[in-house]
């Protein structure tokens, strides 16, 4: 599982003494617990509602090294980039998201502007929140629009 993996690869970080992956597992493991008990009750995830997470944690990342970035922060940025790169390496391989779009809106039959919003919930099923939400609308808008 997933969070065993996240859990065993934290402990070798810490005893290798390498700052830089222990703090970043440590705040992906600190979101996974977060998800797990938001609710009515606690429950185990599973291994997609982790990945979930992780793209999340990913995410962050990335807007807060902007940040650093258009603060004049190049070294905060540099760090945050690092810790997103310990997170992505758990991530599965990159989408090919230009075909599932293409795949769903042939089975769906999805054509014009007006099947933006049924066409958008076929692709973020399949997509499942391993894809970025603005990418996937801006793809799927041009292709219906073209």
């Amino acid at each position: 599982m997933l969070a065993e993996r996240l859990r065993d690869d934290l402990t070798a970080a810490m005893k290798r003494r390498d700052e830089l992956a222990t703090s970043a597992l440590r705040m992906a493991l600190a979101g996974i617990k977060e998800a797990a008990v938001s609710g009515k009750e606690a429950r185990d995830l599973d291994d997609d509602e982790i990945i979930k997470v992780l793209t999340k944690q990913v995410k962050k990342r990335e807007e807060a090294a902007e940040a650093f970035r258009n603060a004049g922060r190049a070294d905060r940025a540099d760090r945050e980039l690092a810790e997103r790169e310990v997170l992505a390496a758990y991530l599965p391989a990159a989408l090919s998201l230009e075909a599932i779009v293409n795949e769903v809106l042939a089975e769906g039959a999805f054509s014009g502007m007006a099947a933006m919003g049924p066409a958008m919930k076929a692709v973020t099923a399949r997509v499942a929140g391993r894809a970025d939400g603005k990418t996937v609308s801006a793809l799927v808008r041009e292709r219906l629009a073209g």
